[in-house]
């Protein structure tokens, strides 16, 4: 079902491409947060190109350019895309901008994770069975979340009764988190989205956070031509050294939600 929903959206978007538009692949969470939706105007009225991005886990990302069914991806999974740059299906990965990753779970069992670390807290999950949900998809956020269950316990609770994974994108995710009055793990802007789609009083509360394994940084890179020779380089080029220009990372540091900021431009700053 998934393969024909994805297959779906690339159609459509093939079928409304025209000489200037730009096909991007990105994660939820810079669609979800509405940052995309904000850019893809002004950057039109600046170069005439019409920014079209098709929004799915960072996985699922990197499989459409190595497919070259896009000409530029806008992922966060740093180990990933180093991969795909290094297989040749990318060139020159940017250093875009950054936020962080949150723990969040139901009011009703916030307390419980007062005063826990986050290898505590993990710890606590596990040997308390409070319902966690994952992605489960692939994406930056699920690599992530895996990655921090593997080294604190040695390897994902796949196998555990408490631990679900839901194959959704990370809204989805956090409403099924709330239904169940359980527990998940987030990037904070998209949490700020759903803070704001829950008018401030969200069932979801942050429970953990600031950790410095929990950094979430977010990359631009075009789809090589040599891997893919009708990718538009040209405008994947433009698109890359715009978001990374000083207006580009301004109009970063300056998108906000319920009066909070969402991500933090890096591009001068980051060591790639």
């Amino acid at each position: 079902m998934k393969k024909i929903l994805l297959s779906s959206m690339l159609l459509a978007s093939a079928m409304f491409a025209t000489d200037t538009d730009l096909t991007m692949a990105t994660t939820t969470s810079t669609a979800d947060t509405g940052l995309l939706d904000a850019i893809v105007p002004v950057y039109k009225a600046k170069t005439g190109v019409d920014l079209k991005f098709t929004a799915v886990g960072t996985g699922a990302a990197l499989k459409m350019g190595q497919n070259c069914d896009v000409d530029v991806l806008f992922v966060h999974s740093p180990k990933a895309e180093k991969e795909f740059i290094e297989k040749g299906y990318g060139v020159e990965r940017k250093a875009v901008m950054y936020n962080d990753f949150v723990l969040i779970a139901d009011k009703s069992i916030a307390d419980k994770f007062k005063d826990k670390d986050l290898k505590s807290a993990f710890e606590m999950i596990k040997a308390q069975n409070i319902k966690f949900f994952s992605r489960g998809d692939k994406s930056g956020t699920d690599n992530k979340e895996k990655g921090i269950w593997k080294s604190i316990l040695g390897e994902v609770p796949e196998k555990d009764g408490f631990y679900s994974q839901t194959g959704q994108g990370m809204i989805a995710t956090i409403n099924i988190a709330a239904e169940q009055k359980g527990v998940t793990f987030t990037d904070r802007g998209t949490y700020i989205k759903y803070e704001t789609n829950a008018k401030g009083n969200p069932d979801l509360v942050i429970v953990n956070e600031g950790d410095k394994a929990l950094k979430n940084f977010y990359s631009v890179i075009s789809v090589s031509p040599k891997h893919c020779p009708k990718t538009d380089i040209e405008n994947a080029d433009k698109f890359g050294n715009w978001i990374i220009s000083e207006e580009g990372q301004k109009f970063i540091g300056e998108f906000r939600l319920m009066d909070k900021q969402l991500f933090t431009p890096d591009a001068a700053t980051r060591k790639n």
